[in-house]
């Protein structure tokens, strides 16, 4: 079992920035490839953003490129969502995950993911 922690979401004016975090309770982690999706109210939770597991390899919702980054630092077990140019359509409870799947063959697919975090709000004001 791996318990998935988020931190770092808040209140934040439209064009400021956030970074949150992913951090995971076995070291197994580093293992494991990581997206991150988000849910607005009313709204089916959608994919924003996935990792592999050696941080190689990265994909992004077309609505977040550019804008967002995730990245992976696996000595800290520890997975990180750079948002930048925040939208009030970003606004959304974002939840990280984990894929314990080597083959990692659908990123943006929820439904391949095996954990998941407790998710942390984001509002971005306009």
């Amino acid at each position: 079992q791996v318990q998935l922690v988020e931190s770092g979401g808040g209140l934040v004016q439209a064009g400021g920035s956030l970074r949150l975090s992913c951090t995971a309770s076995r070291r197994t982690f580093s293992n494991y490839a990581v997206g991150w999706f988000r849910q607005a109210p009313g709204k089916e939770r959608e994919f924003v953003a996935a990792i592999s597991w050696s941080g190689g390899n990265t994909y992004y919702a077309d609505s977040v490129k550019g804008r967002f980054t995730i990245s992976k630092d696996n000595a800290k077990n520890t997975v990180y969502l750079q948002m930048n140019s925040l939208k009030p359509e970003d606004t959304a409870v974002y939840y990280c995950a984990a894929d314990t799947n080597p083959s990692f063959a659908r990123p943006s697919t929820r439904y391949d993911y095996d954990y998941w975090g407790q998710g942390t709000q984001v509002t971005v004001s306009s």
